[in-house]
């Protein structure tokens, strides 16, 4: 799952992300509101984290405009603010959700899965292909009954090329959504990845799941 933090503070934007990509999410920073609004309009996320006090626009501002526009993007608001007046505002901009700061972390996380499973159809949430199964609440992966583990970018990409199996994906599009960078500075991590999630996924079984498209990307599917 893709997430768009807004939040100006870095240490706490930084703090937020490193939480989340522990997490298996992947994700993506914005410091203003300007910056958000551009990220959320030309990007599909599962997740927005919203601070309310922001440069250029503030947190309201954004998700106002957001729900103008037709993003249904669930929100969770991040702000200082306590008072009912500015929950109430929050809430009636939009927003989903709404967590006072400090908050602990595990909170946070808590209200992130139950904004997620809200947005996502229980159905969902268990992808499965041939006897490969991935759950996106507990984050198990398993073929055949085995549990696998995986590291947390195997875990996203499996999960990208879950949700698109039969679809070649291509490099670009994969190093946008699972690393959040340009593909000329990842063009050797590919390799390293999908040899390294090949081995756990295809081990001990005759039918390959990932395949290899030449010089384009990558395809999940049953048969080569």
């Amino acid at each position: 799952m893709r997430v768009l933090v807004i939040e100006d503070e870095k240490r706490m934007a930084g703090f937020i992300e490193r939480g989340l990509k522990e997490a298996h999410y992947a994700v993506d920073l914005a410091y203003d509101g300007e910056q958000g609004i551009h990220l959320a309009e030309n990007n599909p996320y599962d997740l927005i984290v919203l601070d309310v006090v922001l440069p250029y626009e503030s947190g309201f501002f954004v998700c106002e405009h957001l729900r103008d526009k037709g993003i249904q993007t669930p929100v969770l608001l991040l702000t200082a603010k306590n008072a009912v007046r500015d929950k109430v505002r929050g809430l009636d901009a939009g927003a989903d959700d709404y967590l006072t700061k400090p908050f602990a972390f595990e909170e946070f996380m808590a209200r992130v899965r139950a904004l997620t499973r809200k947005n996502s159809p229980s159905k969902n949430n268990i992808l499965k292909l041939a006897d490969l199964e991935l759950d996106r609440v507990t984050h198990k992966v398993s073929r055949a009954g085995r549990e696998i583990t995986l590291a947390n970018k195997e875990y996203a990409l499996l999960e990208y090329l879950m949700l698109n199996a039969g679809h070649v994906m291509t490099r670009t599009m994969i190093s946008e959504h699972v690393w959040n960078e340009s593909f000329d500075t990842l063009t050797n991590v590919f390799d390293v990845y999908i040899h390294r999630l090949r081995g756990k996924i295809d081990e001990g079984s005759s039918k390959p799941l990932i395949h290899s498209v030449r010089g384009v990307g990558y395809v999940l599917k049953e048969d080569a």
